[in-house]
């Protein structure tokens, strides 16, 4: 927990479709007051609290990313615990959700407790893991607490760890039975053998990368989301579709709900909303995703979807690899990318295109996150709250570069590309860990807990 109480005055606060002149008084790592306009004249604070000019910057809630592969355990030469959560908190994530595709895989609770322990020790942000399902893990399904794990990921396409939910009878007793949130990875994956069949008949060992998204097609996202949703719908599962791609798919999703009533829900992620087909030909493997990257239209809708709240959540698919383990030939090449350093920074570019506002980047990457997985106290700048705040300038242009690039994979597929707005200050749990590009690691994040019902 904290070591020093913080004042944070003059800072343009963006917070519940908000923006206001405002302050925040942090004590004990909880926000402890907040003001339009600066503290009055006489506020007592305590002793060492130390004081904090925004400068006008803007304050926001942490950011709370539900997707990420921080590669820890068994993969830690991609990515690991402290590494990746150090870059996610340099680019304003407080609070991550990380993937069970590790090694050992997360499919049993006993592994799953050696995840949070070991995060406990190296995490700078507050974290949480998912439980992975298996077509047999049922007592682990069913043994799940709730209020301490995030969700349940179901592969419905064999995207990567081998964690391949294909039996009928197993999804039907999933999707019946789980306690959790079930989030799914949707590809069909008889589709996209059938289509990497003609390719590498085709091609041989030469298919090009811009062939990733007729690979995984529409049809195979469409295909499997279309099933996930059906499931749901007949078992009465809370069904959260990750990382959609294709703007067929946004017809499946509810867009006359609060968030908090919402029974299916959506998650777009950067990559989909920055890149499209066209961006192979330069990026190659740098952009190679499962679901892939698709076109300029899927892009457009994806966006309008975000604005019109179809779209529930904008996280990263964070998902590191060495270099030279991306730089081979596409099938050899393994899909994903690092991407939580770079994840606001480029919401705030959106933001200076005008196509989303301030509230809305906030409400899709804090307090959306917040309302789903009904975290308890978090996402919002709240009295009572946890001080999960960050402070961004936006008038502060960086170039993406080897020589800033905190990920463990040293690379990015923003590299060279200049945002307008930089994270100067991360709070977690009421301790400043990252300070104008300095870090301080002494204090560690906590475990989220859940059972916030949301607005």
């Amino acid at each position: 927990m904290a070591t020093h109480s913080y004042y944070i005055f003059n800072a343009v606060v963006v917070n519940e479709n908000r923006v206001f002149q405002g302050a925040v008084f942090i004590h004990n790592g909880f926000i402890s007051k907040i003001f339009q306009g600066n503290a009055p004249p006489g506020f007592l604070f305590p002793e060492k609290t130390v004081r904090v000019d925004a400068k006008q910057k803007f304050l926001i809630p942490g950011i709370i990313d539900d997707h990420v592969h921080f590669r820890d355990p068994g993969l830690t030469a991609k990515g690991d615990l402290f590494t990746e959560s150090q870059a996610a908190v340099a680019g304003g994530v407080t609070s991550f959700m990380d993937m069970p595709n590790t090694v050992p895989k997360a499919t049993t609770l006993e592994i799953l407790e050696n995840k949070y322990k070991a995060a406990e020790q190296r995490s700078l942000a507050n974290f949480s893991f998912f439980l992975g399902a298996t077509n047999d893990n049922f007592t682990e399904i069913e043994s799940a607490d709730q209020t301490r794990i995030c969700g349940l990921k179901v592969f419905l396409g064999a995207s990567t760890g081998n964690m391949l939910v294909d039996r009928s009878d197993a999804l039907q007793w999933i999707f019946k039975n789980t306690p959790l949130l079930v989030v799914v990875h949707a590809e069909e994956e008889s589709i996209i053998k059938k289509n990497l069949q003609v390719f590498s008949e085709k091609y041989g060992n030469n298919i090009p990368y811009d062939a990733h998204p007729l690979v995984r097609s529409e049809e195979a996202c469409f295909a499997s989301s279309e099933k996930a949703v059906d499931l749901a719908l007949r078992n009465n599962t809370r069904l959260h579709l990750l990382h959609l791609s294709t703007a067929r798919e946004l017809t499946l999703l509810q867009n006359k709900l609060p968030l908090a009533k919402k029974q299916i829900t959506g998650e777009a992620t950067i990559h989909h909303l920055w890149f499209d087909d066209r961006d192979y030909k330069k990026l190659g493997p740098r952009i190679k995703w499962n679901p892939a990257i698709k076109t300029a239209y899927d892009r457009e809708a994806l966006m309008q979807a975000v604005n019109d709240d179809i779209i529930d959540i904008v996280a990263t698919d964070h998902a590191p690899h060495l270099d030279s383990e991306k730089n081979q030939p596409y099938v050899q090449a393994p899909s994903g990318g690092p991407m939580v350093q770079h994840s606001l920074a480029a919401m705030m570019h959106f933001y200076n295109q005008g196509k989303i506002t301030l509230e809305k980047v906030v409400e899709k990457m804090c307090h959306g996150p917040a309302v789903l997985y009904r975290i308890n106290k978090r996402g919002f700048i709240r009295e009572n709250y946890y001080a999960d705040l960050v402070l961004v300038d936006p008038n502060a242009p960086w170039m993406v570069s080897m020589e800033n690039i905190l990920y463990k994979c040293k690379w990015s597929p923003f590299e060279g590309t200049t945002f307008e707005s930089r994270v100067t200050h991360t709070w977690v749990n009421g301790h400043l860990v990252f300070n104008e590009g300095k870090f301080d690691d002494r204090v560690k994040g906590m475990r989220l807990k859940f059972g916030f019902d949301g607005e």
